[in-house]
């Protein structure tokens, strides 16, 4: 009973933490996309006359920043809750054996 509240908030930290990596990872490639977007375009109508739209690049940028940032912090969250549960049962043994 009295290792309910640590490991309640070491899950709650991680799970924060894997939001937060999420939410970096996403905005970065993102922004790496759009500054493609805006040279690939400039440089496209410098040679050709052409406008590249931005929906035919940014649409699959967007998916792929939502999988690989889905990726690492569905990662974080495995290994994080995985270790905090051995990180429990091991107190707890520890515990039943002193008493």
């Amino acid at each position: 009973m009295r290792l309910r509240r640590p490991v309640l908030v070491a899950v709650v930290l991680w799970l924060v933490f894997a939001v937060v990596v999420w939410n970096v990872i996403f905005d970065r490639m993102l922004v790496l996309a759009g500054r493609r977007y805006s040279h690939d375009a400039a440089v496209m109508f410098r040679a050709t006359g052409r406008y590249l739209l931005i929906d035919d690049v940014m649409r699959p940028a967007a998916v792929q920043a939502a999988r690989t940032a889905s990726v690492a912090a569905i990662a974080i969250v495995i290994v994080s809750l995985t270790v905090i549960r051995l990180a429990a049962t091991r107190d707890k043994s520890r515990g039943s054996r002193r008493s």
